[in-house]
């Protein structure tokens, strides 16, 4: 099998798994989920918000000690299958969902998005053996150009179930659109695991007690020894804070254009093509900025973009500035993953790649995703206003702004390698 066939295919999961993302995390199940299961009550903002904190919670917790057990096991592809199967049932079963079944629904979508999310931290580990260090950017950003085409991709073929509005009225078409998810993410995920192979390293079951013990110890290892690679600690910090940020935008982006500008279910279908598209435009070019200058300071650039994103959100007045507003925040939304994801492998020793990657995606990447959804939905029930809850992430994107100038990247990669 030729490394360029092994590269594809681990692309193409990207494209598979981004279908879930922006079909039930950011646009039609969350409205689906307030405006149909919940009725449009305003509690149905708070419920939301705590599912999607509560399925960062748990990866947080399980995503390091899984990392550690693949990484010792060599057994990374199993974790990824069980997540992404664990996924795409999931979203399968949310076909039977509908009014009064807040509690279930909110359930399966815990379930479903815990299977995609701690499955980002098998399937970013990949990232370091199938590039150098000099194209580390590259690969990242064309991971995340795939994942937003993925998503422009599913967008085009759930408009027709989604033209009739994400109303009750409409709600079969939804549900049969979750069906359609699931089979998409399913299909293009496959690939991947006829490709790559586990490696050898222990004949024991990964989750056997044993395999666990160890890996439980391993990760109290790194957590007691983290300071010693301050650049490393300082990035992971400064990722909690602004990719908390980028997560919540993530998560309300459609209930915000909804509810705060009164979009249509057709425009917001036009409105999220545009963001993928730019999206995909951010991830290439960026990816070759980041190996020319750095992943650094383009993660640096990227952060003062997402503060002119907020500033125009809260600022528009028009449904067409938002639109433009949306287009930059997709811009922003690619280039700020891949270079995050780029700085990750830089920073991470080979020997421990998933465990150090469970703690990126898992630890701090999920963990960051718990305050800003849980803020957001409990400021916007008690305000009664959206712009509100969206000025709060201002602080989170500085947070992590004021810390990622301190990181240094040369000298936690010699720590580490040290």
């Amino acid at each position: 099998m030729t490394q360029k066939y092994k590269v594809f295919s681990w692309l193409l999961f990207d494209f598979a798994n981004t279908s879930f993302s922006v079909m039930m995390v950011t646009f039609a199940f969350p409205l689906y989920f307030k405006n149909v299961i919940c009725a449009g009550e305003p509690s149905g903002d708070a419920l939301w918000g705590f599912s999607v904190s509560l399925s960062m919670l748990l990866v947080a917790l399980i995503s390091p000690v899984l990392g550690a057990a693949a990484d010792y096991s060599g057994k990374r592809k199993r974790f990824l299958f069980v997540f992404t199967l664990t996924s795409v049932v999931a979203t399968a079963l949310l076909f039977f969902s509908g009014p009064g079944t807040a509690l279930s629904a909110a359930a399966l979508f815990i379930l479903a998005n815990m299977g995609f999310e701690g499955g980002l931290v098998f399937y970013d580990a990949y990232l370091k053996e199938l590039a150098s260090d000099k194209s580390l950017g590259r690969v990242s950003g064309y991971g995340f150009a795939m994942g937003y085409l993925g998503a422009l991709s599913i967008l085009l073929l759930m408009k027709p179930l989604l033209s009739g509005g994400i109303v009750l009225s409409n709600a079969s078409n939804i549900r049969q659109s979750f069906l359609w998810v699931a089979l998409f993410f399913a299909l293009f995920a496959t690939p991947l695991f006829l490709t790559l192979r586990d490696g050898k390293r222990e004949v024991h079951s990964p989750l056997s007690l044993a395999a666990i013990g160890r890996s439980v110890k391993e990760v109290q290892y790194t957590v007691r020894h983290i300071m010693n690679y301050p650049d490393l600690a300082r990035f992971l910090l400064a990722y909690f804070f602004y990719n908390d940020a980028i997560l919540t935008v993530i998560a309300f982006s459609s209930i915000y254009a909804q509810n705060t500008f009164g979009f249509t279910t057709g425009e917001l279908i036009v409105f999220f093509m545009l963001v993928q598209t730019t999206a995909i435009a951010g991830s290439v070019v960026f990816g070759f900025v980041t190996d020319r200058i750095g992943p650094k300071r383009t993660i640096v650039i990227t952060l003062f973009i997402w503060f002119a994103v907020v500033l125009l959100a809260i600022l528009s007045d028009s449904k067409e500035l938002f639109f433009y507003t949306g287009m930059l925040a997709g811009l922003s939304m690619g280039s700020s993953q891949a270079a995050s994801r780029s700085m990750m492998a830089r920073l991470t020793p080979a020997e421990h790649v998933t465990e150090f990657f469970g703690f990126y995606d898992g630890t701090f990447g999920k963990a960051s995703a718990i305050a800003g959804p849980l803020v957001f939905g409990l400021v916007s029930a008690q305000a009664g206003s959206q712009r509100v809850a969206l000025g709060s992430l201002l602080l989170f994107f500085l947070t992590g702004l004021l810390l990622m100038t301190r990181v240094g990247s040369a000298g936690s990669r010699q720590a580490l390698e040290a």
